[in-house]
C-alpha cells in the first residue's frame, strides 16, 4: 500500500488469509524485459471470506491481477501465497488441487459454441467427476435441476437447453457466472461481469455473487468499471493504475477527488460524476 494511505478495514480474524502478496511483480509472457511490468511491487492481503472490488482505468492491471490470484500467471518476482501456500513451489499435481479451490470468471467466458447451456454450466463440476461421468453428462446432463437453479439466480433459467451460440453477449456472461455457482471454489475471482448488462441485471448479478460468496464463506474479488456499483456493493475498494495500487480503502473513505485522479486522462470509460459517487457512499447502508 502506498505510504500515507489508510489501511483497509480489518476483516474478522482468520487463521489463514486467502491471499498474501508482498512486492509482487508480474510480466506478460510476450512483454520485452525493458517494458514496464503488468503489475509492479504489489503488497496486498485478502482475508478469507472478504469481498472487495478492483477499480481503475483500462490497462490498469485488474485482469492480470485476477489471473495471478487464480494461479494462471507466474510472478516474475515477489511473494504470492494462496491459502497459505506458494503455488509455484508446489508440485504440478498439488497446484492442480489448489486451483480447484479457485474459480476465475473471465469477462468473456470460454463456452463451447455448440454446447447446450445446461452442459456448459455443469462443467463447473468437472474437477470432481470421473472421466466416465463427465463423458456421460455430455449426452445426458447429470443434474439439470442444479443447473436450472444456478441460471435462475441470473434470470436465465429459460435458456437451460439453448445452445451457447444462440445466446447474447450478456446471456453468455451470466451463463459463465451460473457455472461459478456450481463450483465448490473458496475464492471467486470475477472480471468485469457487468460489461454487457443493463442496470437492473447489473444489480441482480452483483447481489447474487455477493450472496453466494457469503453463504459459502468464500472470498470474492470483482473487477468493475462501474465505480458507483463498486462503492454501493463492496466494503473494500482497491484501485489500480499502471500496474500499481493507488489506494486500498474502506468504501466510506473513497472520495470523488480520488476517483477523478484515478481516471484522469481516460477517455473510453470515464468515471461517474461526483454526485453519483457521493450518492453511492451515502446509500451503502442499504446493501448487504
Amino acid at each position: 500500500m502506498p505510504a500515507g494511505q489508510a489501511a483497509p478495514a480489518a476483516a474478522s480474524a482468520r487463521a489463514e488469509a486467502s491471499y498474501s502478496l508482498r512486492g509482487l511483480t508480474v510480466r506478460h509472457l510476450a512483454a520485452a524485459a525493458d517494458h514496464a511490468p503488468a503489475l509492479h511491487d504489489l503488497d496486498l492481503r485478502i482475508e478469507a471470506g472478504e469481498q472487495l472490488a478492483l477499480i481503475g482505468p483500462s490497462g490498469a492491471g485488474k485482469t492480470t491481477l485476477l489471473a495471478t490470484l487464480a494461479c494462471a500467471h507466474r510472478p516474475a518476482s515477489g511473494e504470492l501465497r494462496v491459502f497459505g501456500a506458494d503455488p509455484w513451489a508446489l508440485s504440478e499435481n498439488a497446484r492442480h488441487h489448489l486451483r480447484a479451490r479457485l474459480f476465475l470468471a473471465p469477462q468473456t467466458p470460454p463456452l463451447p459454441p455448440r454446447q447446450r447451456v445446461v452442459t456448459a454450466v455443469l462443467a463447473a463440476r468437472l474437477p470432481h467427476w470421473s472421466l466416465w461421468r463427465a463423458l456421460v453428462s455430455l449426452f445426458k446432463p447429470a443434474d439439470p435441476a442444479a443447473a436450472y437453479r444456478a441460471l435462475e439466480r441470473f434470470n436465465l433459467g429459460g435458456k437451460l437447453y439453448a445452445r451457447v451460440d444462440r445466446l447474447s453477449g450478456g446471456e453468455r456472461q451470466r451463463c459463465g457466472l451460473a457455472r461459478l455457482m456450481l463450483s465448490s471454489a473458496q475464492s471467486l475471482l470475477v472480471d468485469e461481469p457487468l460489461s454487457a448488462l443493463d442496470p437492473a441485471l447489473s444489480e441482480l448479478t452483483l447481489t447474487a455473487l455477493r450472496d453466494e460468496a457469503r453463504q459459502r464463506g468464500a472470498t470474492l474479488v470483482c473487477s468493475l468499471h462501474q465505480v458507483d456499483l463498486a462503492l454501493a456493493h463492496f466494503p473494500r475498494i482497491v484501485a489500480l493504475k499502471d500496474g500499481r495500487v493507488v489506494f486500498d480503502l474502506p468504501r466510506e473513505q473513497v472520495t470523488p477527488a480520488m476517483i477523478a485522479a484515478l481516471y484522469q486522462g481516460e477517455q473510453a470509460a470515464s468515471p461517474p460524476p461526483p454526485d453519483a459517487i457521493a450518492a453511492a457512499v451515502i446509500h451503502v447502508g442499504v446493501c448487504h
